[in-house]
């Protein structure tokens, strides 16, 4: 039988505060039209501080530093620049830093004023300045008991609210209390989205499959090329399938298109209109769409405007993922968020995960002039970790103007890239040993397999892949010297060959294991180095207008590639032959 609705006292939160969200963002693009916003008078410029001018001394003997030499002068090096917080072991020795290159690094994140706006991020004050918004994602994963105040007004029990109402969903999915149109139980749950609507949801799915109900199935469209959709759903029964629809304003191009298609691809089975409200539910603060679409409101799960897109795995956006997991798994994957929060906001800085991970990625970039950072975990389940952490650290810090909007006049987000060990070894490891490019990587490795597999007791299998991570960290930090090439019998010739030049920079996180909670703290842990290095920089970590303007000129171009509309002159010679080909190609 279907889910109990919920018309109850307990909804009426849930539409205050979607209709407070509004208010809040009409007054927030009111904002962006009148006059800017001060920026505090402590957010220094980086480059106007003298910790900078010290790191651009220290950048010379950084880029000369030679790691064999560092590590036999200090035999301390491996524990002296290591430490150990909620089950992470973060060893940083085999960066291209001393004890003064640290020092000058913490001194630059206290010149610029990180301290200052972390507490007021987590005080609730409009930190995203160009939206006038607060940035709480904090408040996603504070216990029942927190007070986190926007306006004055306590936002937590707003958002355990909605968690109740998504434990309630899920649990009724899990154990086939809700079912399809037909009476059949829902065996595939179809997550649709984009971007931040996406990546976590498919990300978190993936990395915890272990943790799943497996006679669940879920999977995510988000694509707007329609080979994802048949890909996703052409061997699925649209009786047995439920639809998460995740648009806050339900009006995302490419989601509500891919949604529409399966509202069309379901009801050209079950036939009857009324079949959309026991197959489809809506993440969104838009009710009206909702409701135009077909949608119960009733099952319409909402969040807020100080919830970045890339930062709200952990809202309802989650809610695939709870479906997946259950609401105990959920709560725990919160309260490893939380514990990372509450390390972020607490611990020192020399060590705090959180600094230590942004403050040395600032020194390869700015100083080092290192272009990439691949991250790299050894653990399959994580295979979708580098396209999640992409968007959260290049579509929050690959901004070119500081807060005031003058230019910045350093290096911002690198490129974010990667993918599982030991497949990678097999790929671009090559470039990272021997290439013209220094690329910093990030190792992640768990110490306890989730499976044992292998023929030895134990599993031989979680021996050797952890071997592999080691002996990478190693061979790029130390290489193999022409002196030991040949040492080997190598012909000369082949010598420059079989070279690695070493020094190329690595951090190695090894952690207990992987558990729903410990996702949590990884996630956490990355969110709060963006917001460092974005802090440093001197940037809007929590805006994303570069996306903005393909997506303006996308909606002018579909009448005209449809045939709906004539071909624009306006456009520049390529744009329009390339629009006339594609029409010749479509018979329009």
């Amino acid at each position: 039988m279907a889910a109990p609705k919920t018309r109850s006292a307990a909804k009426r939160p849930t539409r205050t505060s979607t209709a407070s969200a509004r208010a809040s963002t009409a007054s927030a693009r009111a904002s962006t039209a009148s006059a800017a916003p001060a920026v505090p008078a402590w957010h220094v410029a980086p480059d106007r501080t003298k910790a900078w001018k010290r790191l651009t001394a220290l950048a010379r003997k950084g880029r000369s530093m030679d790691l064999r030499k560092a590590f036999a002068k200090d035999r301390t090096r491996g524990t002296a620049f290591s430490t150990e917080a909620l089950g992470i072991h973060l060893d940083y020795s085999k960066n291209l830093i001393d004890r003064a290159t640290m020092d000058a690094l913490f001194a630059l994140a206290a010149e610029c004023g990180v301290e200052k706006h972390r507490k007021a991020m987590f005080a609730g004050e409009a930190i995203n300045l160009t939206e006038n918004r607060a940035v709480l994602h904090v408040a996603l994963r504070a216990p029942k008991g927190a007070v986190i105040k926007v306006d004055g007004r306590n936002i937590v029990p707003d958002v355990h609210e909605v968690l109740g109402r998504m434990e309630r969903f899920a649990d009724a999915v899990r154990s086939g209390r809700w079912r399809g149109h037909t009476g059949k139980r829902i065996r595939t749950v179809v997550n649709i989205g984009i971007g931040g609507s996406d990546l976590g949801p498919v990300m978190a799915y993936e990395a915890l499959k272990d943790f799943s109900e497996r006679a669940i199935e879920c999977r995510y469209v988000s694509n707007i090329d329609g080979e994802d959709f048949y890909e996703k759903t052409r061997d699925l029964d649209p009786a047995e399938t439920l639809f998460v629809v995740s648009s806050k304003t339900f009006t995302t191009i490419e989601t509500m298109t891919n949604a529409q298609t399966a509202r069309a691809w379901a009801l050209k089975c079950l036939k009857s209109p009324a079949a959309v409200a026991k197959h489809f539910v809506a993440v969104s603060t838009n009710a009206a769409e909702v409701a135009k679409f077909g949608i119960d409101t009733d099952n319409m799960f909402g969040f807020w405007d100080w919830v970045g897109g890339r930062y709200s795995m952990d809202s309802a956006i989650g809610l695939s993922t709870m479906v997946a997991i259950g609401p105990a798994n959920f709560r725990e994957l919160l309260a490893g968020f939380h514990d990372m929060d509450e390390h972020f906001r607490t611990a020192p800085a020399r060590r705090n995960l959180p600094f230590l991970l942004a403050l040395i990625g600032l020194w390869n970039r700015d100083f080092l002039g290192c272009e990439t950072v691949a991250v790299l975990p050894y653990c399959q389940y994580l295979h979708r970790l580098s396209a999640y952490l992409q968007q959260l650290e290049m579509e929050s810090n690959g901004k070119r103007v500081q807060l005031d909007g003058t230019p910045c006049r350093w290096q911002t987000s690198p490129v974010i890239w990667g993918e599982p060990g030991t497949n990678g070894q097999h790929a671009f490891y090559q470039m990272i040993h021997q290439g013209t490019s220094p690329v910093p990587c990030d190792l992640i490795a768990f110490a306890q397999p989730l499976h044992a597999v292998g023929s030895k007791e134990g599993g031989e299998h979680h021996d050797i892949l952890l071997a592999n991570i080691l002996a990478q960290g190693e061979a790029l930090a130390f290489g193999k010297t022409p002196a030991e090439v040949r040492a080997e019998g190598t012909p000369a010739w082949l010598v420059p060959h079989r070279t690695f030049p070493g020094n190329r920079p690595t951090n190695t996180m090894l952690i207990e294991r992987l558990s729903p909670r410990m996702l949590g703290r990884i996630i956490a842990l990355y969110e709060h180095k963006v917001f460092v290095q974005g802090s440093i920089w001197r940037v809007n970590s929590f805006d994303q207008w570069g996306v903005e303007l393909g997506k303006v000129l996308a909606k002018r171009i579909i009448p005209e590639l449809s045939g709906t509309a004539p071909s624009r002159a306006a456009h520049d010679s390529s744009t329009n032959a390339l629009i006339a080909r594609y029409r010749a190609w479509r018979g329009r």
